[in-house]
């Protein structure tokens, strides 16, 4: 968590004790900056890699643009003779759990 939401999460508590700021809202704020409600980053492999492009009916050029990255980098992830760095598998991870439309918007 940055600096800056640190500040704001300790202002809001502060503020919550005064009574300024509703219990609730400390909640959300809590909830909002609390690193552990992100999953961790899942490593895939290059067959499970295929398999999420299958199950969603893409391209390794529509995964490629989707995730940043070169056709031949996402061919080479498939064949396991590269891997995808950590923000690649983020999105990888993302693209399996909710499909590439949340791309879209």
């Amino acid at each position: 968590m940055s600096d800056h939401l640190k500040r704001i999460q300790s202002m809001a508590k502060r503020y919550n004790t005064l009574g300024v700021v509703q219990d609730e809202t400390v909640a959300a704020i809590d909830e909002m900056t609390d690193a552990r409600n992100i999953p961790q980053v899942r490593p895939m492999t290059g067959v499970q890699i295929k398999q999420v492009r299958a199950r969603w009916k893409m391209s390794q050029a529509a995964l490629a643009r989707t995730v940043g990255m070169s056709v031949e980098s996402v061919s080479k992830w498939e064949r396991n003779e590269s891997k995808p760095n950590n923000a690649a598998l983020r999105i990888l991870n993302t693209i399996e759990a909710k499909g590439p439309a949340i791309f879209l918007s």
